[in-house]
């Protein structure tokens, strides 16, 4: 009587029928009248058959589509959180390659530092920016920023006047946590070395910064109008014992004295006239 029981069971369906399934009598599973492939499966666990929902293709499709939208999305809003750590000036987020003009050639180490990031972090190498002021500094730099932050590669990007605002009224501990919390970005640009005040204050921080990066070797990026001879040839060891530990660590590109913000201006202006006469 229970075999009988069990046979007659297995003739039915285990549940209710969707409209778009049907039961397949050969195997007794529940099948997906799109895709003709088994919403069931069947397991035997201790003696006892299982007959658990699965997927079908066609719903193994949806779910695969789904699933990569919601992980792109969830990268989306990773770098934008990114990004909103890194980049603490709001304009840093239009310095980006597609925004190059082509008027600075040197922008093609950018690119390459970029291209070859895991070699570059691999061997700690940095890049020493140097030039007169709006020669584009700044913007090399931010590409390389905004660039890695699409690839999920932390990056912060700033300057010693913001850094220094914010260890001026901490405690020794508080700063050094700080200092040290700059190390967990894969990468930490400096922009505009030289324009912070000198304060014996200032330039122990600016060192401790320096150093605490030298020491984790992790690439540094630093932008400055200071001139390779300055940077050589420093007026006292506070400052030497700075410039030293980024020219080890950090290849010199000179930017071409090319004032761009001066070509930008005068091209705003001949738009502008179009426009007003």
């Amino acid at each position: 009587m229970r075999k009988f029981t069990e046979e007659l069971t297995n003739q039915v369906p285990t549940r209710e029928l969707q409209p778009d399934e049907y039961f397949h009598e050969s195997d007794r599973l529940i099948y997906c009248a799109k895709c003709h492939t088994p919403r069931q499966g069947r397991y035997t666990l201790q003696g006892r058959v299982f007959m658990p929902p699965i997927r079908c293709k066609c719903q193994q499709k949806l779910y695969n589509q789904e699933e990569t939208k919601r992980k792109l999305l969830e990268k989306q809003a990773e770098i934008e959180r990114m990004k909103a750590s890194g980049l603490q000036d709001k304009a840093l987020y239009d310095y980006t390659f597609d925004k190059d003009n082509g008027i600075n050639p040197e922008m093609a180490y950018a690119h390459k530092y970029v291209e070859n990031w895991e070699d570059m972090k691999a061997n700690s190498s940095g890049l020493l920016l140097w030039g007169n002021v709006g020669t584009g500094k700044s913007f090399f730099a931010g590409c390389i920023a905004n660039a890695l932050l699409e690839k999920g590669v932390p990056v912060l990007m700033t300057n010693f006047s913001r850094i220094l605002n914010t260890l001026t009224g901490m405690h020794f501990e508080d700063r050094n946590q700080f200092i040290d919390s700059l190390n967990r970005y894969s990468l930490l640009i400096i922009d505009d070395l030289g324009i912070e005040r000198n304060s014996e204050f200032a330039l122990e921080q600016v060192f401790n910064v320096i150093d605490s990066r030298y020491r984790s070797k992790k690439p540094l990026i630093v932008t400055t109008n200071l001139t390779l001879t300055e940077l050589n040839s420093a007026p006292d060891v506070a400052h030497r014992r700075i410039y030293d530990r980024i020219l080890e660590r950090c290849a010199p590109i000179r930017i071409n004295n090319r004032n761009i913000r001066q070509v930008n201006a005068s091209a705003n202006l001949q738009e502008a006239k179009k426009i007003l006469l």
